[in-house]
């Protein structure tokens, strides 16, 4: 094939590789912020096995702020489709252990909302629904172009801008940007482009995972539905549930030393089930379950989020939803950089937020995959009361090891930047871990959900940039307001309640663009200082 170049040059504020959920979720936030992005996508279409079918609390409170929320938790599964999870010897037999969780539309309906730790709770939607949601709101943002069948060829660095050389059907073109973000996946060009490697365990479980259309699977399955069936035939395998009808995705894990590729999909679906099934193959993929980050999330101008930055055994959905947590961190300092009220030295502090979490997350994770694969006595299938034995003693240990595996409100409310330079006052925190949070305010965490009588969120009533909250109306926030017009910098001002002094412990509470809280305290404060500190200016000291 004969290659052309085109000596015209395209210009951009922010050049995002890859137009999966982290990248559309970057762009949509960015553009909303008034940032100009174009988005390339090496693929023609999006890729037709599903992958990730969990939406986290957390990336649900991301995309409440963006406008999406209820568009992405009427998708996927219908509204009356159970949540629940069932272990099960095979589909066709025994029931040993089951985890119950609200439809959408008992989501939707509110019920047991005085209870919830968030406004938003977390979501089953398969990729494969999510993403087209994403694209859709993203076509109709000003200034957020995005671009199929275009790969990136090379990045070229220079003090002040950045050139991408990107190839479109058989022309090369350069786009000029302020910065690059890749978010291409595990196989990231603009990784490669940069010489970043990723580190950590290179193979935890390997899977073979078959997307299938079967009726009779939804016959199978509706005398007591769920969303994802575990079991428990030759090996371990989930099926899981796309559109509550038809269409399921089945996941069968192996040793990371087997050789998948010798593993028939059609046998390891019947010894799932408990039987032939009638079913076509519409797609079948074999892959490697790892626990890998990145050495750097950031080189110059030049950044990395999503799977490009990390890569580990999907327990959870982490994998997506972590790289949506990287777009909501990452947007916001892009904006403030580019709008001109914090420096371009801000940026390095996205690296130093976002890598412990994905450390962490990674360690999280991998260590809650082996547990729940761990291996389980053949004694389960046995009749009478030896299997009856066997299975009781499986239920007690999935008891322990999956509630908040299917439940991860540490991973959604427990991370944080405590130690980020941007924060004042964080201090040493344990470990992240899948079900440790605490409901009360926290240097460095995510702010805390509370209902107002009016029925909106706490975080609802936060502003798009910076936002001041008083639970003391008697503390005069003159001078944070003169402060902040002083530099530039946009902040809300918001009076809550002082009815959660256990939960919201202090006068005032500044919150970043992301919902983390930026620093705690009362009347004593030196705004200048501390609103200098929160931008990347300088460290202010805690009083």
């Amino acid at each position: 094939m004969r290659h052309h170049t085109s000596s015209h040059e395209d210009r951009a504020d922010v050049l995002i590789v890859g137009a999966g959920p982290t990248g559309l979720t970057l762009a949509i936030d960015l553009a909303r912020r008034g940032v100009a992005c174009h988005v390339v996508e090496e693929t023609e279409r999006r890729a037709v096995n599903p992958r990730c079918n969990t939406t986290s609390a957390r990336s649900m409170e991301i995309f409440r702020r963006l406008g999406l929320a209820d568009d992405i938790r009427r998708a996927g599964l219908p509204e009356d489709y159970p949540m629940s999870i069932q272990y099960r010897t095979t589909l066709r037999g025994e029931e040993i252990f089951r985890i119950d969780l609200p439809s959408a539309g008992e989501v939707l309906a509110g019920a047991g909302r005085d209870r919830w730790p968030t406004p938003e709770p977390q979501h089953r939607i398969s990729q494969l629904f999510l993403e087209p949601i994403l694209e859709r709101h993203a076509s109709k943002l000003p200034g957020l172009t995005l671009e199929r069948g275009t790969r990136l060829v090379e990045l070229r660095q220079y003090e002040d801008h950045v050139e991408a050389v990107v190839e479109s059907a058989g022309t090369t073109r350069v786009i000029r940007c302020s910065y690059v973000v890749g978010s291409d996946g595990a196989h990231s060009a603009v990784r490669r482009q940069l010489g970043i490697r990723y580190q950590g365990v290179d193979a935890i479980q390997k899977f073979v995972s078959t997307f299938v259309r079967s009726s009779e699977l939804g016959r199978l399955a509706a005398p007591d539905r769920a969303w994802t069936y575990w079991t428990y035939g030759r090996r371990l395998a989930s099926l899981i549930a796309i559109d509550g009808d038809e269409l399921w995705l089945h996941h069968v894990a192996f040793d990371p030393g087997h050789d998948t590729d010798h593993e028939d999909p059609e046998r390891l679906l019947t010894e799932a089930v408990g039987g032939e099934v009638e079913h076509e193959v519409l797609g079948v993929v074999r892959w490697t379950g790892r626990q890998l980050v990145a050495e750097r999330y950031h080189d110059g101008r030049v950044f990395l989020a999503g799977d490009a930055a990390h890569i580990w055994i999907p327990v959870g959905g982490f994998g997506m939803n972590a790289g949506i947590q990287d777009a909501a961190t990452l947007s916001w300092m892009l904006a403030a950089v580019h709008h001109g009220w914090a420096p371009p030295d801000l940026l390095t502090a996205y690296e130093r937020e976002r890598k412990p979490v994905g450390e962490q997350f990674a360690g999280a994770v991998g260590s809650a995959a082996r547990a729940s694969l761990a291996d389980v006595s053949p004694d389960i299938h046995l009749p009478g009361q030896d299997g009856e034995r066997a299975r009781a003693e499986l239920a007690d240990r999935l008891a322990v090891t999956e509630p908040h595996r299917y439940s991860p409100d540490g991973f959604s409310f427990g991370y944080h930047y405590a130690s980020s330079p941007l924060v004042v006052g964080g201090e040493g925190q344990a470990v992240i871990s899948m079900g440790g949070y605490r409901e009360r305010a926290q240097p460095g965490f995510r702010l805390p959900h509370s209902w107002l009588d009016d029925g909106r969120s706490v975080l609802d009533v936060l502003g798009p940039d910076f936002t001041l909250l008083r639970t003391d109306s008697t503390v005069d926030v003159e001078p944070w307001t003169d402060a902040a017009r002083e530099r530039g910098i946009p902040l809300t001002v918001a009076d809550l309640p002082a009815r959660w002094p256990d939960r919201y412990p202090t006068a005032l509470l500044l919150v970043r663009p992301d919902q983390h809280i930026a620093w705690m305290g009362g009347a004593d404060a030196r705004p200048d200082e501390l609103l200098h500190t929160v931008t990347g200016r300088l460290a202010a000291h805690q009083r």
